[in-house]
């Protein structure tokens, strides 16, 4: 597929990426529990013709009176979801971390199987030592170790989806149901896992689900560049998303591959009918925020106390990147914000309050449509995941606004040519 058009993908969190999005009176707060509201989501999503839905996980639970994102396990909100919807992407976290190859394969391939060839995963090696202690260890491993092991389980995930081939399955009813010739084991054993296989569900519709990452890091990059099939990143400006799309295109024709692999910065956006308007809707969210949670925010992606820093104040000096052990890619992206714009403490907490640092963008459709094209003609972006900051209104301005708007100018289908993730991302199925 040429390069000609926009890929979009709806990342749903809780009320809203705004970290106060759930106390505004009109939030679905109390719904969060109910597979309906996500299906209605997703249903959106689709008649705007977006390539996918995602959903990210943690596997801990924070403080709860600043909100609570992770109330449905994200595999299992998609099984209903996939019943609920025809045609849109379905994607998936799952954590190299904690979960098992042959778990993880299993699971995953289930649902391509279920929804007809819609699922991708989306591979992270998870974060939080709060994460690691639900799970036998003591505190996260570092992240050389991490990346090793998530390095061994794409591999070994990959070949057990290989393990039947297309055309094992015969069905004949006065013979054999298989060729046991074309039902192989893996016979993966490394340093992290053994995995004899076969996989114990025929070959996913789509060959293999489609592979996600959020590569950030040395190690996150090489990693994607190898595997990914679709990589989402943290850009707040075009010239930090330039950078990002060059190092990871070349990363990848390093690795020998010709594929796509499609580069989908964050987006937040505030919709209206005029600037103002949008300003309006910026503005009723941030004034929702309670300070000290939006303290506690900015420490966990800086890893320091700021309670008793002034609000109105510049912006401390911070560690440089390479003295900060945390995650690198939001902590690069705070770096950046803070010496570009050097925003008082109370302008940093407004700027992260929404989607982490991610691109912002508060207009009319038409520049919404402006700067999103800016980014995809100038090889900041093959396209964007779409971070609401409140939900279900921000998806439907967006739906309703922006990509009429971007079909207007052929940057985004009218309607769906194809019938799985590979096909909506114009990736070949292997």
């Amino acid at each position: 597929m040429a390069r000609d058009q926009l890929h979009l993908n709806l990342f749903i969190l809780g009320c809203g990426h705004h970290k106060a999005a759930w106390r505004h009176p009109a939030s679905p707060a109390e719904r969060l529990g109910d597979i309906r509201y996500y299906e209605e989501l997703a249903r959106i999503a689709e008649r705007g013709k977006l390539d996918a839905v995602f959903f990210a996980d943690s596997m801990a639970t924070g403080s709860v009176e600043d909100g609570f994102y992770w109330h449905l396990e994200p595999l299992t909100a998609l099984s209903a979801i996939s019943r609920a919807t025809e045609r849109i992407g379905l994607i998936s976290t799952v954590s190299s971390t904690f979960y098992t190859p042959f778990h993880a394969a299993r699971l995953v391939a289930s649902l391509d199987h279920i929804s007809g060839g819609r699922m991708g995963w989306n591979v992270v090696t998870s974060m939080f030592d709060s994460e690691a202690r639900n799970h036998n260890y003591t505190a996260m491993p570092d992240h050389t170790a991490r990346y090793a092991r998530a390095e061994e389980f794409v591999e070994a995930v990959l070949a057990l989806w290989d393990s039947w081939q297309d055309d094992a399955i015969e069905c004949d009813r006065q013979g054999r149901y298989a060729d046991p010739a074309k039902v192989r084991k893996i016979q993966h054993h490394g340093e992290h896992f053994l995995v004899d296989g076969p996989l114990n569900l025929p070959r996913p519709p789509q060959g293999r689900p489609v592979l996600v990452q959020a590569g950030a890091s040395e190690q996150g990059r090489d990693l994607a560049a190898r595997y990914a099939e679709a990589i989402y990143a943290v850009a707040f400006d075009l010239e930090a998303a330039q950078q990002y799309y060059q190092d990871i295109k070349a990363r990848v024709q390093a690795a020998g591959r010709h594929d796509p692999v499609p580069v989908l910065p964050g987006l937040v956006t505030y919709v209206a009918s005029t600037e103002a308007e949008a300003k309006a809707k910026q503005r009723e969210l941030d004034e929702c925020l309670p300070v000290a949670a939006s303290l506690r925010q900015l420490g966990l992606f800086i890893e320091q106390d700021c309670s008793d820093w002034e609000l109105d104040a510049p912006v401390p000096e911070l560690p440089p990147l390479d003295a900060f052990s945390g995650p690198q890619g939001r902590y690069a992206t705070i770096l950046r914000i803070v010496e570009t714009e050097q925003p008082t403490l109370r302008e940093l907490l407004g700027r992260l309050a929404a989607g982490g640092g991610h691109c912002t963008l508060v207009g009319t459709p038409e520049s919404i449509a402006d700067e999103m094209e800016r980014w995809f003609r100038n090889e900041g972006a093959d396209g964007f995941n779409l971070m609401p900051p409140s939900l279900p209104g921000g998806i439907e301005d967006f739906v309703d606004q922006v990509v009429p708007e971007l079909q207007r100018r052929g940057l985004f289908r009218q309607e769906y040519q194809a019938t799985t993730l590979r096909g909506h991302l114009g990736l070949e199925r292997p």
